[in-house]
């Protein structure tokens, strides 16, 4: 049977729907960097969705292929997740997402190399005849966060945050969301066929002592 992330590390990808605190190891992905409303349907956010997965699924399938990974075990390509911030804007501002900045990524398992991600680009590229030269191999060393399991629509999101906010002052901690540590969300429901109130969104935002 595949290896299944969200089912092996279920307390980084299923959360209770009450803020916990976690401490997350680094781990690697593949990732795009953008900005603009992720609605817009002729927007960078999906066509970065489609170059991701383009990278994901030729690593997944290489296994049929002459590049044969080391270490290489099958696997369930991981939800999608999205890192996001405004430039001079404290928290998130859902009524200007034409102001959003982004990162979509997709996690890797760890046999992934930096070699191999380059393998796959220009496996994709060949195969697709699409531009790959956005995706980039990225590693996230995220540490102590807290999260939340939000259920409803992204929209309805500031209310889970409150959440996760009153509760990790209760347990002595402050946020900690700087240019390297962001507002971290991953994606276990498709919106495209997913009622929006029943949308399945883990929340995580980083987190340090007071």
């Amino acid at each position: 049977m595949a290896f299944d992330f969200k089912k092996e590390y279920k307390e980084f990808y299923m959360p209770k729907n009450k803020p916990g605190i976690v401490t997350v190891p680094p781990m690697n992905y593949i990732a795009v960097r953008g900005q603009g409303d992720p609605n817009r349907e002729d927007g960078e956010y999906k066509q970065s969705i489609g170059l991701l997965y383009g990278i994901a699924f030729t690593i997944k399938m290489s296994k049929k292929g002459s590049h044969q990974i080391k270490g290489y075990f099958d696997y369930v390509v991981p939800p999608l997740e999205g890192f996001w911030w405004q430039e001079g804007t404290e928290g998130i501002d859902y009524t200007h997402k034409e102001n959003f900045k982004w990162i979509s990524a997709i996690r890797l398992p760890d046999f992934v190399t930096n070699e191999d991600f380059e393998w796959a680009v220009h496996e994709a590229e060949i195969k697709k005849k699409t531009d790959y030269s956005k995706v980039e191999f990225m590693t996230c060393d995220e540490g102590l966060c807290v999260q939340c399991m939000h259920i409803g629509s992204y929209d309805e999101e500031p209310g889970t945050v409150s959440l996760m906010h009153e509760f990790m002052e209760k347990e002595g901690y402050a946020l900690d969301i700087t240019d390297k540590r962001l507002h971290h969300e991953i994606y276990l429901s498709d919106a495209r066929r997913v009622a929006p109130e029943r949308l399945k969104t883990v929340i995580r935002h980083p987190i340090k002592r007071r």
